[in-house]
């Protein structure tokens, strides 16, 4: 895999940073997107695919990322067809760090040191072009007024951030009500996102335990997952990675 192109786990940390603070919407959930991310992102490359509510890996070969490479040989080595519920609710520590580290890296965000009650050393980070993110939410945009199906990448990604509860950040209000609406329903434009992000919204739900029976295709109607507080709306239509070291600076939330 190049790197001419944005991988969606970084994509949607993008999308959740906000470029004024320096924090990111939705924390907790957004660590479980960036999880779902990298499952879509290996689907896309080809190396993964939906075997009913599981992935099973198809093409063990690297993608030349070394953080999706983790992942995929992590889910090598399960030697069967894991249900995605069961690895996105896994242990994700340090995953929005690794990404925040790697953006730092590409030059698209900057660290700014601070503290936290005056006490507690903290990392914000500044997005260094707000470019790259007007450009990436200016897809979502398009694809919720123009109402034609999206690209399978534009779509995952749309099904992501509504999973994570991004809707709200980036549609505030009222006046962002309809457009949080069709965020929601563009869920319907990719199988393996739609599967993703019903995981996803699983696990915030507490119900990873049981398995999702009998997943609607592309299309087909399913049951919505409630929210809860603070969360995605209910969505309609279809349906570890560790880091490797400590970190060593925390990130505000």
């Amino acid at each position: 895999m190049g790197r001419s192109r944005r991988t969606l786990p970084e994509e949607l940390l993008l999308l959740a940073l906000d470029p004024t603070t320096g924090t990111t919407a939705q924390p907790q959930s957004l660590d479980l997107g960036l999880a779902g991310a990298q499952l879509v992102e290996l689907a896309l490359a080809g190396r993964i695919a939906p075997d009913g509510d599981r992935i099973a890996v198809v093409v063990p070969r690297p993608t030349g990322d070394p953080t999706l490479d983790c992942a995929l040989e992590l889910l090598r080595r399960r030697g069967a067809p894991v249900r995605a519920v069961n690895w996105i609710g896994g242990p994700r520590l340090g995953l929005r760090q690794t990404y925040l580290s790697h953006l730092e890296r590409c030059g698209m965000v900057h660290a700014v040191a601070g503290q936290m009650c005056g006490v507690l050393p903290t990392t914000r980070y500044q997005a260094t072009d707000t470019e790259i993110s007007r450009e990436i939410k200016a897809r979502l945009d398009s694809a919720i007024r123009t109402g034609v199906p999206p690209d399978p990448r534009t779509a995952a990604l749309a099904a992501l951030a509504h999973a994570v509860g991004l809707g709200k950040h980036l549609y505030p209000g009222n006046e962002g009500r309809s457009s949080r609406s069709r965020l929601r329903d563009l869920i319907r434009h990719d199988p393996m996102g739609g599967l993703v992000a019903h995981a996803v919204m699983d696990v915030q739900n507490g119900v990873a335990a049981q398995p999702r029976r009998n997943p609607a295709p592309a299309g087909g109607r399913q049951a919505a997952t409630p929210g809860g507080r603070g969360g995605p709306e209910p969505a309609r239509g279809v349906p570890t990675q560790p880091h490797h070291g400590s970190m060593a600076r925390a990130v505000a939330h």
